[in-house]
């Protein structure tokens, strides 16, 4: 093997072709024969056994050289390896009349049959009864360690070896040894990890081709065949050979440890290498051939019972995680909201695979439970998640190997990533935490580079002395099982995102079919609400052109009618005083003279149908006397209400003293809502009449809508009762020293409160539009306040505020829905201010949360 000596590091092992060595062991002898039985090759001391030069051997028909028995008992053992491999053996045969008697193996190597003999012993036995009491033996275990540490004992009983260990192979092709039989006085290697190194690839491999390997004598000469190549200057594969050579490396190997001869004998489940009965003896052991298939027959056995109590186990365990997944499932179904609950469904998920930590992402939102990473790098862990294109689990033990930019802490370092929906954009991830643990290993994982007798290759390790590693950065790996599981629970979680989806199309569209009804509704409100402030502009210049002045009027008298609007829509659902929207669309209107609107009345509530109703009613009611009517000019309007003998209420509109009322040619959505929206909604009467001395009104809600109350049970009216639009004196600098965090998704909302917050005397403002320059503004900016519009776009500010909360820093939620606002769970107490802004309800709602950190 012609190796650059620059170049010498771990692989050169794995490049080593143990099976073309060129040589058996002198145990036995070999000999390579044609398809005609005529001997081709011989290894050079088969000449001793046979009583001739072994060269004289090659081009001889075999029938010449061994009786008719051992020829007939031959082909019958050639016709049982036609069309696949394997090894056929033929125990006590004379070969030659009065010689000794000898143990066959025969298996096909490429174009030849090898034929290899060994010296028989007068031991015999009955080897069904013996597999059958050792199988019996082993079944009777309960666990899956007593299991191994049986098979042990059972072999080293078998076989006489100073040491008998059962070698289990770990993913990566390091291994442990798991169970361990020994005479005493020689130590123990239980619990040692060997790197990968020492059994290399090209090795592990033979041991799935050739069952059971043996080294009778580690200082035993090699035997040569001859010749040593074919015609086409090959060596002969003796990758089924029961006499095979040994790798002069491995012999160093073996020698270092003290081992005189060893056997190993593979222990495969589900078709591949799960480890080895690793045999060694501190001295040259001979097992006969006989001896030798009765373990490697065990071994089968074993395998089989191993592979079927690790099947029952798996079985049982996915069975769980089974009925874990329809669990999901279920609850899901019933409450939906529960996906957006981390802790809830990290206990569900942690009951199927085990983990440390979950988080949740799901529309650009995060949610965390347990030990999970920072935000920050959790968002790269989803970035380079969403890079792999066919959306499979991902399981890893070192996050840093999979995300290499990322510096996860120390906190976790495993991750199994469940994709939740088909275009892997939303994942659920489970996290585990850093196994630091001492790996006891078999001398030095890290052999040196040093030349050996063998030339420029790798010498083995020279001292056996335990070597411990600290293992750092890795979590406790996933296993197939868990992530077959994961699999399952993916599918499961994918049906239930995708039925949500569905569930959310359907109301979608029931709500487009609603949106088409409200459609022409809604435009006529903007126009509307549009012409009003247009109207408030052009009626509110002021006599001295004061810019200053002007905006203030107009600020105070545009922010009276976004009040009026939130009172008419107010979501508390309990009966409401008709009063209250009444006033409410007088302080909008008529902020400078509210008696235009005389009321009259008792303490009336309507229920929350009936309220929204008459709230449209009446404001279209003074939107068009505002415009057309009474209240246009200087004219009044009375408006009185009370209760029939039937407990209907009656309500009574009447305009006067405004310009002459002419009935309009068409009829508008404004009036159709005036004259349907009380008989259409709540089954009672409405008659208007367009008089020319002003606009008459009257409307019978029905009893059911009706409800009388106390004046101290009427609820407190929601504006302020001065009169909206008056100058009112501008707060002081309350937020003197503070460093203020703005997130907003408007920028000219943005600027607006901005600029209010700097004359509040804020030190500094920073402003966000999204949930990750928000979480970066915190880390840089270390805000002493923060205030959080809750709805950015596509996304919402609830992981800003669990960040704020985590550190301890004040803040207050922003919102059009004000009060009404639905927010989770852990921060339900939390403040929220009404939209729009004005520098009086942020000054009010800061300084309240300013004074309550100063605490």
């Amino acid at each position: 093997m012609n190796i650059n000596v620059q170049s010498v590091d771990l692989t050169n092992c794995d490049r080593e072709p143990i099976h073309l060595l060129g040589a058996i062991q002198s145990n036995g002898f070999l000999l390579a024969l044609s398809a005609d039985l005529k001997v081709q090759r011989v290894s050079a001391n088969a000449g001793e056994f046979l009583g001739c030069d072994s060269l004289d051997l090659i081009g001889q028909p075999i029938a010449e050289l061994f009786g008719k028995e051992l020829i007939h008992a031959l082909r019958n053992r050639l016709a049982l390896l036609e069309g696949g491999g394997g090894v056929e053996r033929i125990f006590g045969c004379t070969l030659q009349p009065g010689r000794m008697q000898f143990d066959i193996a025969v298996h096909v190597s490429g174009d030849f049959i090898i034929f290899e003999a060994e010296p028989s012993s007068d031991e015999h036995g009955d080897a069904t009864n013996t597999v059958r009491s050792m199988i019996a033996r082993i079944d009777r275990a309960t666990t899956t360690e007593s299991f191994l540490n049986d098979g042990a004992r059972l072999i080293r009983a078998l076989t006489g070896y100073d040491r008998v260990m059962v070698y289990r192979f770990a993913e990566d092709g390091s291994g442990e040894v798991a169970a361990e039989a020994c005479r005493s006085g020689i130590g123990s290697f239980k619990g040692l990890h060997y790197p990968a190194s020492d059994i290399p690839a090209q090795a592990r491999k033979l041991y799935t081709i050739n069952l059971l390997r043996v080294i009778a004598d580690v200082n035993a000469v090699p035997v040569p065949i001859l010749p040593a190549e074919n015609h086409e200057a090959q060596p002969l594969d003796l990758s089924l050979s029961v006499l095979r050579s040994v790798s002069p490396i491995h012999i160093e190997y073996l020698k270092n440890m003290g081992v005189g001869a060893s056997m190993s004998i593979s222990i495969i489940v589900d078709d591949k290498l799960w480890g080895l009965f690793a045999c060694h003896h501190y001295g040259p052991r001979t097992l006969t051939f006989e001896r030798r298939s009765v373990c490697e027959l065990f071994a089968q056995m074993f395998s089989m019972r191993l592979e079927s109590r690790e099947r029952k186990e798996t079985v049982e365990y996915e069975r769980q995680a089974r009925d874990i997944s329809d669990q999901l499932l279920g609850a899901v179904a019933s409450d939906e909201t529960l996906l957006n609950d981390p802790d809830w469904l990290g206990d569900i998920l942690r009951n199927a695979i085990p983990a440390d930590g979950v988080g949740v992402w799901i529309n650009n939102t995060a949610a965390f439970s347990g030990t999970v990473p920072a935000p920050a790098e959790f968002r790269q862990i989803i970035e380079a998640l969403k890079q792999l294109e066919d959306g499979r689990v991902v399981a890893t033990d070192s996050i840093s190997s999979f995300v290499p930019e990322t510096s996860i802490g120390d906190q976790v370092a495993g991750l199994l990533a469940i994709p939740i929906s088909r275009s892997a954009r939303d994942y659920v991830v489970l996290f585990r935490e850093e196994m630091i643990r001492s790996v006891r290993w078999g001398g030095d994982p890290h052999k040196p580079v040093e030349y050996g007798p063998n030339g420029p290759r790798l010498t083995p390790r020279e001292s056996f002395a335990e070597w411990k590693e600290l293992v750092e950065g890795r979590s406790r790996p996933f296993t197939r099982s868990e992530i077959r599981v994961a699999e399952t629970l993916r599918a499961t979680l994918i049906e239930v995102v995708l039925r949500m989806a569905d569930e959310a199309t359907v109301q979608r569209q029931q709500a487009n079919e609603r949106q088409e009804l409200l459609i022409a509704e809604l435009n006529h409100r903007v126009r509307n609400i549009l012409g009003v402030i247009r109207g408030l502009i052009r009626q509110s210049k002021p006599a001295d052109d004061n810019v200053e002045s002007f905006v203030s009027l107009i600020d105070g008298r545009i922010h009276a009618l976004a009040r009026a609007h939130n009172q008419i829509t107010d979501d508390h659902w309990g009966p409401a005083p008709i009063k209250a929207l009444i006033d409410a669309e007088a302080a909008a209107f008529l902020a400078d003279q509210p008696d235009r609107i005389r009321t009259s009345g008792g303490f009336v509530l309507l229920n929350p149908q009936a309220y929204s109703t008459m709230a449209l009613v009446i404001h279209e009611l003074v939107t068009n006397s505002a415009k057309y009517g009474s209240l246009s000019g200087e004219g009044t309007v009375d408006l009185h209400w009370k209760r029939d003998e039937d407990g209907d209420l009656i309500v009574n509109w009447a305009e006067k003293d405004g310009p002459p009322v002419v009935a309009p040619a068409r009829k508008g959505f404004g009036s159709t809502i005036i004259t349907r929206s009380v008989p259409y909604d709540l089954g009672g009467k409405a008659r208007v009449e367009f008089a020319a001395s002003g606009l008459r009104a009257e409307f019978c809600i029905p009893e059911r809508h009706v409800s009388e109350a106390d004046a101290d049970q009427i609820p407190a009216i929601k504006f302020p009762r001065s009169s909206p639009g008056h100058p009112v004196p501008s707060p002081s600098r309350i937020l003197t020293g503070e460093r203020v965090l703005l997130v907003e998704d408007s920028l000219i909302i943005a600027l607006d409160a901005e600029d209010a917050i700097e004359r509040l005397g804020a030190d500094s403002v920073v402003t966000a539009s999204t949930v990750w320059d928000g979480l970066a503004a915190i880390d840089s900016f270390k805000p002493t306040l923060a205030m959080l519009d809750v709805n950015l776009g596509d996304s919402t500010s609830y992981a800003i505020a669990d960040r704020l909360l985590e550190i301890g820093t004040p803040f207050v939620f922003a919102s059009g829905y004000g009060e009404q606002a639905k927010l989770p769970e852990a921060h339900q107490s939390r403040t929220v201010l009404q939209k729009p802004y004005t520098l009086e309800n942020i000054a009010r709602c800061l300084d309240e949360l300013s004074q309550l950190s100063g605490e």
